[in-house]
């Protein structure tokens, strides 16, 4: 059992390794300005990668191309950026006034411009943990790309390839919606190609499709595929570069400054910046909706509970109920922020509740005291933008001739972790963050318990959470030294730590904010990636995450509306 145990450390420590080791090259690279993933460069991080070996990607070190992860990052990646051989990662540098079209991925928020048939730029407005977040999805596509090349080159001086590569190549380039027929055909070349089975890429095939391009695996299979063996036969190498304004503006709360000041004098413009204030990171509709949509559709959802009707404004298509929510927000003290110049990608929502008719509401015995609280809703940050975006907002306001401190009274956070013991839709209640690849570590007092989450049809799960420096780098190994040792992590996250580092600061030695800030946690489960087909590759929580959603986002208004 002890030699086991050993083994399994050893991994554990290895994994960790491998993630510093790519960070640091990261970092260089950056400081450096340009590499060539494939060439020797890029070296050090392809075999970070391959030792590392993320659940997420799957069999990314074996011969077969790995389909889930593939889908997972090129959904977070731009429209096209298949076909590039030049990658620039850039600052917001005034490309929203030109006449090129922002291209936004499904799956993250950040706009990316198609410069001409080489070259794609991808603004970086969201911090260090954005470079990480695309500099690992990139390398992972790339080692992908070559491995196709491996199974289609047959000869790399006559430039030979294999019968099914030409046939592959003769229908991407028709450029045309393709038959029932068609596609099979298509499908069973690409299955030889990939060391897949036919029903795997069938399975598969439609997920990566746009309404654009139905056919997107077999153009994205291609190009992957045509790039890599130009950087053998041609030694064409694929670039990515980092603009020097990027460079000379990252780490100093540029965007986050602009954000947390327009957030401040709408405030101010509204009377509401010496009010007690009360800020909430989660999504854009989970606040509005608990205040108000029961109240607004209870009429047409007649004895139906409260959950059924948040599930009904989570569907697809149901815009014109969302609007009319919305609307009646609009109306009673909800002020609307959406991001459009900061950068920063996150929405706001600002709610006077000295406006609400608390007999209209879902919490009709709120206790708000003399001075009526106001909510500053913020959608998700990303990684250490959450420091950068919460430390701003939590300075104080300075007009140029006065400072104005704010009278936060408490910090909430709610969002998407993967979990360690359970499975999704499941909910965390963490009592310390631990910063991964540092000594850093966030014990607090958490105002949420897990005692108050049960007897809801839900596990809940309590204990310290790990804040991992991307979630595509996590591996079986590390994971389960941390929730199998004296740490007894229960799950991991992105933020967690890098918003207690600014409310700490804040509010114990910079004295900004009141030292007695509360704060609340929770999380839901988006993925168990310890458990085999749970990672997420394999899928989103679809309606699974409604109800954890609205039950973490009850109770911290409970709290702040002295319900509980």
């Amino acid at each position: 059992m002890k030699e086991i145990k050993n083994i399994s450390r050893s991994r554990a420590q290895e994994s960790s390794g491998a993630i510093e080791r790519l960070y640091i090259t990261m970092r260089h690279l950056f400081n450096r300005g340009f590499y060539k993933p494939m060439g020797v460069s890029g070296e050090t991080l392809r075999e970070a990668l391959l030792s590392l070996r993320p659940e997420i990607y799957g069999s990314i070190a074996e011969e077969k191309v790995e389909l889930n992860g593939l889908l997972y990052v090129i959904e977070r990646l731009p429209v096209g950026i298949e076909e590039c051989r030049y990658i620039n990662l850039t600052s917001d540098e005034g490309y929203s006034k030109s006449h090129f079209q922002a291209i936004v991925p499904p799956k993250r928020r950040r706009n990316c411009y198609r410069i001409d048939e080489e070259q794609m730029n991808v603004e970086i407005t969201r911090g260090r943990s954005d470079i990480y977040d695309i500099l690992t999805h990139l390398t992972f596509i790339f080692i992908e790309s070559h491995k196709i090349k491996n199974r289609v080159l047959l000869d790399d001086i006559d430039v030979e390839v294999t019968r099914d590569w030409q046939k592959l190549e003769q229908t991407v380039l028709l450029n045309k919606k393709l038959t029932q027929i068609e596609k099979e055909i298509a499908i069973s070349h690409s299955a030889n190609i990939l060391g897949r089975s036919f029903s795997e890429v069938l399975n598969i095939y439609e997920a990566f499709g746009t309404k654009e391009k139905p056919d997107r695996f077999l153009h994205v299979i291609y190009w992957l595929g045509k790039l890599a063996i130009e950087e053998i036969v041609d030694n064409n190498k694929r670039t990515i570069t980092f603009s020097p304004i990027l460079r000379e503006r990252l780490g100093h709360h540029i965007h986050g400054e602009i954000w947390a000041t327009t957030i401040k004098e709408t405030l101010k413009a509204n009377d509401l910046l010496e009010r007690p204030i009360h800020i909430i990171s989660a999504n854009m509709h989970s606040v509005m909706n608990s205040l108000f949509a029961t109240t607004v559709l209870k009429a047409k959802y007649k004895e139906k509970s409260d959950f059924f009707i948040y599930e009904e404004l989570s569907k697809s298509g149901a815009d014109p109920v969302r609007n009319k929510v919305e609307d009646f927000a609009l109306k009673h003290g909800m002020i609307s922020l959406p991001d459009q110049q900061s950068g920063t990608n996150i929405d706001v929502q600002i709610f006077d509740t000295a406006k609400i008719d608390w007999s209209q509401s879902s919490f009709p015995k709120a206790k708000v005291g003399k001075e009526s609280p106001v909510l500053i809703v913020m959608d998700y940050a990303f990684g250490e933008q959450a420091f950068e975006t919460i430390d701003e907002l939590l300075k104080p306001y300075n007009d140029g001739n006065n400072k104005t401190f704010l009278d936060v009274e408490s910090v909430s956070i709610m969002g998407k972790a993967g979990i360690l013991q359970g499975g999704k839709g499941d909910i965390m209640i963490p009592s310390a963050h631990i910063n991964e690849g540092t000594a850093d570590n966030y014990p607090f007092k958490n105002e949420l318990t897990a005692e108050m989450f049960e007897g809801n049809g839900i596990p809940v799960f309590a204990g310290p959470m790990v804040t991992v420096l991307g979630t595509s780098l996590q591996n079986k190994d590390l994971l389960k030294f941390f929730h199998e040792s004296s740490w007894e992590v229960i799950g991991l996250e992105m933020e967690g730590a890098y918003y207690q580092k600014a409310i700490q600061s804040a509010s114990k030695i910079r004295k900004s904010i009141p030292p007695n800030v509360k704060v609340r946690y929770a999380y839901y489960a988006s993925d168990n990636p310890l458990e085999t087909g749970s990672t997420l590759a394999s899928g989103g929580l679809g309606t699974t995450g409604v109800k954890p959603t609205y039950l973490i986002t009850i109770k911290i208004l409970e709290q702040i509306f002295n319900l509980k």
